[in-house]
């Protein structure tokens, strides 16, 4: 039996006790608490909104609702982590308030800040930079003791597209995150979930180039999240804009679903969910 479980991949998140199932994809929900993030129509200006959209993005289907307070765009404004605080505090304890059942992730890559919004009331820590921008996130991760969403990142947001540069892509991916891996499992993190960060210090070409071969991170054993939704790499490629790229988002939504992904992230969860429905009946 231990043997089996081993070999197995990991298909399920423990959440306070509470056992999300991933053997069927799951879809997560972006509510970005910010003003300058690259999609317009993400942002939410007051809790009220904040609400509004999280109850949409619920009653469309979505299991994860992931709440970020700090712009990650490409050459996004950096801010402090008593502001990034404050955005999102309030929105926690009113989603948690509003809606005790949801899932709740908090996009940060700052351990005070991790910490002071799972005491709120979220669930899992979304870090895009898997620790590299706060030493201290591994260990709060340990001794909070939920899941931990970890993204390849080249740089930082304020510079990781400017000319992003890799011998192999898809091997300096895995290769980082297989060492981050290593490292939470020496802190007894449980419940991790991959991100080959997509958009983020990467080339188009890096980009489609790790989604075709995408079947090599299921070497993890571990939930592949993906993150495509209404990013340069779909607009930049049909000549659009983020508006215009839901279209987009759904055939690599599809893809990605069928190449072994467990996690869509996503601007826009009707679509989405309806995308793992079909893929679903492929599988029987």
């Amino acid at each position: 039996m231990a043997e089996k479980n081993f070999f197995e991949p990991k298909q399920s998140l423990n959440i306070k006790g509470k056992l999300i199932d991933l053997s069927t994809p799951k879809v997560m929900g972006i509510l970005n608490i910010t003003p300058d993030s690259f999609y317009s129509n993400s942002r939410t200006k007051t809790i009220d909104e904040a609400l509004s959209k999280a109850e949409q993005f619920l009653n469309e289907g979505a299991t994860f609702i992931d709440i970020g307070g700090y712009s990650s765009r490409p050459g996004a404004k950096d801010i402090s982590e008593a502001e990034e605080t404050d955005r999102l505090v309030p929105v926690v304890e009113s989603l948690t308030a509003a809606f005790p059942e949801a899932v709740i992730s908090i996009d940060t890559f700052r351990a005070k800040v991790a910490e002071e919004t799972i005491l709120a009331g979220a669930h899992i820590i979304n870090d895009i930079a898997s620790g590299d921008m706060d030493d201290k996130m591994f260990e709060t991760v340990a001794r909070l003791q939920v899941p931990y969403m970890m993204m390849h990142m080249q740089g930082t947001p304020q510079n990781m597209q400017q000319n992003p540069v890799y011998n192999n892509v898809l091997l300096e991916v895995i290769d980082y995150l297989a060492e981050k891996v290593a490292a939470l499992r020496a802190l007894h993190v449980h419940d991790v979930i991959i991100d080959p960060g997509f958009g983020f210090g990467k080339t188009i070409a890096h980009n489609y180039e790790l989604l075709n071969q995408m079947e090599a991170f299921k070497i993890f054993k571990l939930p592949i999240l993906v993150g495509f939704s209404r990013k340069g790499m779909i607009y930049k490629t049909l000549g659009n804009t983020a508006a215009d790229a839901l279209n987009g988002t759904t055939v690599l939504n599809t893809i990605a679903l069928q190449k072994g992904a467990g996690i869509l992230r996503v601007h826009d969860v009707k679509e989405a969910v309806e995308c793992v429905r079909l893929v679903g009946m492929l599988n029987g």
